[in-house]
């Protein structure tokens, strides 16, 4: 099998194989010789903001010299994406050699009677087996979806636990309320392990630190009052954090997101934690901040042009927030697509109601859970008097949106599914 048919196959995956149980993923590592084991795993969880923090962390780690791996989900373009080490996605080889190791313990537990592996299992085995062939000294572990009975929460002893903000989202199987969310994403506390968080929500966490006393895990909590922005540009913020080891403190955060600001800050907080002796000193911690790359998080991707993955209800306020900061400045234009399982039409009205672009261009994403670019449309007419332009085909909606922009800004938004085709939609053009 070559690396184009590993990837179909484990893409097929999802259509013959269900949710298993943690104990299904322990069996499969134990049948790889538990790969997880000998590295320094940070286990991240929450509901919007890991895949940011894991970045911050990896870049403060690679940036000191230690070996680091990064486990993220989803990928935008290329599925070696969610794994990386020292921020470089691994090679196809890399990924071809250690999924046929995988898939050979899943074949044989199948021969077995044992389910076969999900998507995520799959990759999470494929990361750990990677992971170990590079003889990683550190891995950054994202969480898939919840925390307490996902894959990665196989892993038995990693040196801290982070878990970011907590809003709902998921909630058909996480719960339907901020307590029942934070019960499953706290699921990733071990016994004695210390935990930092989003300490913003006092219902998240109520949940958090009880579930921390519990298991005798030291609880380190950022709160607003510890980070102050000083200014913005269209690229990026300056910010002043005081906590823990930095006192007054200014770092800049490479994004013009103020939602940045509290991820920079919890994975800062950290690192206090996660190395309390500063071998990484306090001036490098702040220089990776300044030079974290995350893909499809208010990333500019050509001047002008910002995507961002927003596709919750808390995801858009932060999208929002951002837009609100910058549009008494620029002209705004958004392009706009959603999955059919969001509630897209309270996302359109949150951004309506809260921010005033100029042009809306709709479109589609591929795929079978497509929201069709007409009914989008609809939807925005009855919240705003911009224009609105409906483009079912994505290059096509994309030249548009840049040509309306003009000299303003134009963000994506409304689904990572679009930042990605975006993405490859600028890689055509670099080819």
């Amino acid at each position: 099998m070559n690396y184009t048919e590993a990837v179909k196959y484990i893409l097929n995956v999802p259509k013959f194989t269900t949710k298993n149980k943690p104990e299904h993923t322990v069996e499969l590592l134990k049948r790889l010789g538990h790969p997880e084991c000998g590295m320094k795993v940070i286990h991240v969880a929450g509901t919007n903001g890991k895949g940011s923090v894991c970045a911050f962390l990896s870049e403060m780690l690679t940036l000191a010299g230690k070996k680091t791996a990064l486990f993220t989900s989803p990928h935008l373009v290329r599925i070696n994406e969610r794994f990386q080490i020292n921020n470089v996605p691994i090679s196809d080889e890399l990924f071809l050699e250690s999924y046929q190791k995988v898939q050979a313990a899943i074949d044989g537990m199948v021969k077995d009677g044992l389910p076969h592996a999900t998507y995520f299992e799959l990759l999470y085995a494929v990361a750990m087996v990677a992971f170990q062939k590079e003889k990683a000294e550190y891995v950054v572990l994202e969480t898939g979806l919840g925390g307490r009975l996902d894959a990665t929460n196989t892993i038995e002893h990693p040196i801290a636990t982070v878990i970011t903000s907590i809003s709902l989202d998921h909630t058909e199987i996480l719960g339907d309320t901020i307590e029942k969310i934070a019960g499953e994403k706290a699921g990733i506390i071990k016994e004695g392990v210390p935990v930092i968080y989003d300490g913003r929500n006092e219902e998240a966490e109520k949940v958090i630190k009880k579930r921390a006393k519990e298991l005798h895990a030291p609880a380190f909590a950022l709160k607003e009052e510890m980070y102050e922005i000083l200014g913005n540009t269209d690229k990026s913020i300056d910010f002043c954090l005081n906590c823990g080891y930095y006192e007054h403190a200014k770092v800049t955060a490479p994004y013009l997101a103020p939602y940045q600001v509290v991820n920079s800050s919890l994975a800062l907080l950290a690192m206090d934690v996660i190395d309390p002796k500063q071998e990484i000193s306090q001036d490098l911690r702040i220089r990776a901040i300044k030079e974290t790359k995350w893909q499809g998080r208010m990333e500019t991707v050509l001047p002008g042009v910002i995507v961002d993955g927003a596709h919750n209800a808390d995801g858009i306020a932060q999208f929002v927030k951002t837009v609100q900061s910058v549009q008494e400045r620029y002209r705004i234009v958004l392009l706009f697509s959603a999955v059919v399982e969001k509630n897209y039409e309270e996302m359109i009205h949150t951004i309506c109601s809260q921010t005033t672009p100029s042009a809306v261009v709709v479109t589609e994403i591929k795929g079978d859970r497509i929201v069709p670019a007409g009914e989008l449309s609809e939807v925005f007419a009855k919240y705003t008097d911009a224009q609105i332009v409906t483009e079912p085909d994505i290059e096509k909606a994309f030249e548009r949106a840049c040509t309306l922009r003009q000299d303003g800004l134009l963000f994506c938004a409304g689904s990572l599914y679009l930042v990605g085709e975006i993405k490859e939609i600028l890689e055509k053009c670099k080819a």
